[in-house]
């Protein structure tokens, strides 16, 4: 397990973590395992039966079957992770982004069964998992959002008289979804009816969750996200923009930075809010905080992402930090190694996904 490391810059104990395992699959956990490679850490990976002879399960130092290929009885089983954990002696968890990664419930385990957690608290996971909540909680610390409703009485009638009351068109969303899940975009008030039942149905067979927000829809809106990285001992940075705008049904397709959209004066009030938010949860690790850019450059919140995304490396390349790093050495107590105006900004940078 962990040894115990000499003082922090703030009189805090770190613990040195010596072997992580990553429970993720594929180009994450590669990645992943590329800079504990790095930093001298061991790797242990879990892997399904498809995923046997999958390059990231040799890249490891160890590897553990967790069960057959469907991810409910792999990726999903947090009892089989924790346990292969334990055999290896692991001494924290990195999760990747997808399966895991943002479940308060496996987060909360991992610190019962005293192995770290790389990512943020139980607690902030939870907080940014509800759209409602996050909605309230970003809000009271003075970060603009989007007008809508989002009470807890969810009649069909209720939804649609609020939606009425905010002005067409209006976007329902599902409080607990992602990914474009779950999101019915309305013009009139015939339509409702319809999209208020399956934006409903959506959200519980996605998520199991059936409550909707109705906000108010954005024309032609750009979406800018602001990575944020923080520490226990209450530091939290900004590290500027991706653009992410260019979505095929609500995924994206092409991230970069810097967006053409912002002049410096919008890009620092974007990055202010961003770790307003981030320090009205007590947020710690690594994150992204979501923002709709109106065509008048006024913006609003959208989410808070409490995993490292799918397009970090748009970020790594042009501050040069190793995001990764900074997560596993957040984890073990470090402080920030980087104060705000210490970032350094340099190129650009573009990521494209496809999608088969």
């Amino acid at each position: 397990m962990g040894r115990l490391s000499p003082l922090g810059r703030d009189g805090a104990l770190t613990k040195t973590i010596q072997k992580i395992l990553v429970a993720n699959r594929g180009e994450i956990a590669r990645r992943i395992m590329r800079t504990c490679r790095k930093m001298g850490i061991a790797t242990v990976a879990v892997y399904s039966d498809a995923d046997a002879e999958m390059p990231f399960v040799d890249e490891a130092d160890e590897a553990i079957r967790l069960g057959p290929a469907p991810s409910a009885e792999s990726y999903l089983r947090i009892d089989k992770i924790l346990e292969a954990a334990a055999a290896t002696n692991s001494d924290a968890i990195h999760p990747g982004y997808g399966f895991l990664s943002e479940n308060g419930a496996f987060a909360e385990a991992c610190g019962q069964a005293g192995v770290i957690f790389i990512g943020p608290t139980p607690d902030a996971i939870r907080s940014m998992g509800s759209k409602r909540e996050a909605k309230a909680l970003v809000e009271k610390a003075g970060v603009p959002v989007i007008p809508g409703y989002d009470g807890s009485n969810q009649d069909p009638k209720v939804l649609a008289e609020e939606a009425i009351k905010i002005g067409f068109p209006v976007l329902l969303k599902a409080s607990s979804g992602g990914g474009g899940k779950g999101m019915k975009r309305v013009r009139q008030a015939s339509e409702l009816p319809d999209a208020i039942a399956s934006a409903a149905r959506e959200g519980q067979s996605s998520f199991g969750d059936a409550t909707l927000l109705v906000e108010k829809y954005i024309d032609d809106p750009r979406h800018v996200e602001i990575q944020i990285l923080g520490d226990s001992h209450g530091n939290l940075i900004h590290l500027n923009e991706r653009e992410c705008s260019i979505q095929r049904r609500h995924q994206k397709i092409i991230e970069e930075t810097p967006s053409t959209a912002l002049d410096p004066a919008l890009r620092n009030r974007m990055g202010e809010a961003a770790v307003r938010c981030g320090k009205a949860i007590g947020y710690s690790n690594a994150g992204t905080v979501e923002f709709i850019l109106a065509p008048d450059r006024s913006f609003y919140f959208l989410e808070v992402n409490t995993r490292l995304q799918v397009e970090h490396p748009v970020t790594e390349c042009v501050t040069g930090l190793d995001l990764v790093e900074e997560q596993i050495r957040v984890a073990q107590g470090e402080v920030l190694r980087t104060a705000q105006e210490a970032v350094r900004f340099e190129g650009a940078a573009i990521e494209v996904r496809l999608y088969a």
